[in-house]
């Protein structure tokens, strides 16, 4: 009885967790999946007719969508490396007895909600906020000049909103490397560029692994910034899904339109660790 209950305890352990993610992950995925396959209307309902040029169509109808809403995800995403990395270098060490401190102010604005913190990156970029206006009375921007209703609005929010996805996993890998190895690396006359690049930064691709999958996903799939701060020219596919299902009650097309979004971000996912290399990451990890 013993062995058995040995046995079972890992799988009990599980049990909760596995239950969760089947009964609101599993379930609703299978459910959207055979709604991607089906035709109809609200009115008259759905039936399951295994079409699949809900997929081809929504492919070649939205595929402009598709890849301005990549583009902006990879901008966003490098944004954010550029951003992040020094913010957790800094911290890490830099930080001393006060890490907790500036990890907490970092994080503080994003107490706040997703959309308030939206509306409030709207204001500041508006043509007469705090920035702008400003530097067009004193003739250092044209009278023309705006931000609003373009990509680079839609860029900068999206890098905001989510610029702490990318900087705690890098934080978190720095934290992890031992000072000593630093520290052999300059006993071992190596300049503070030479440390850096072949030792922290090699050290520090784990985090920096995790961040742009934890960034470039959600980014990618984001609709709100583009409502926003953008303008018609800078629709995501996010909208184009939102706006099929809640205004258009479009729900296989926008079913189809979701998992072809996970399908191509998957993909990129997949390519992006076998170019980086995912066992020399989890070797560096490891270390």
């Amino acid at each position: 009885m013993a062995g058995l209950r040995g046995r079972l305890a890992p799988y009990l352990m599980i049990l909760p967790g596995g239950l969760w993610l089947a009964a609101f992950f599993l379930v609703p995925l299978v459910l959207m999946v055979s709604l991607s396959l089906q035709t109809g209307n609200l009115i008259d309902g759905f039936q399951q007719t295994l079409h699949w040029r809900n997929y081809t169509d929504g492919l070649s109808t939205y595929g402009d969508k598709f890849v301005r809403s990549l583009w902006y995800g990879l901008v966003a995403t490098i944004a954010c490396i550029v951003i992040a990395y020094p913010a957790a270098y800094w911290i890490a060490f830099r930080g001393g007895r006060a890490k907790s401190t500036y990890l907490f102010l970092l994080l503080l604005p994003y107490f706040v909600s997703f959309i308030l913190r939206t509306v409030s990156w709207k204001l500041v970029l508006t043509d007469n906020g705090p920035i702008l206006g400003p530097l067009r009375d004193h003739g250092v921007l044209p009278q023309g000049f705006h931000v609003l209703d373009t990509g680079v609005a839609v860029v900068s929010g999206l890098a905001y909103n989510f610029l702490p996805f990318m900087v705690l996993p890098i934080y978190v890998a720095l934290e992890r490397i031992d000072p000593r190895v630093v520290e052999a690396a300059y006993d071992l006359y190596a300049s503070r560029a030479q440390a850096f690049l072949r030792v922290i930064l090699p050290l520090s691709l784990p985090g920096v692994f995790a961040g742009v999958i934890m960034t470039f996903v959600p980014v990618s799939s984001d609709y709100v910034n583009a409502e926003v701060l953008g303008g018609p020219q800078n629709t995501m596919i996010g909208n184009v899904i939102q706006t099929e299902y809640f205004n258009n009650s479009a729900y296989p097309t926008a079913s189809a339109l979701s998992f072809a979004l996970m399908a191509i971000l998957l993909v990129g996912i997949f390519a992006y660790a076998r170019t980086l290399g995912t066992q020399d990451v989890l070797e560096a990890a490891g270390r």
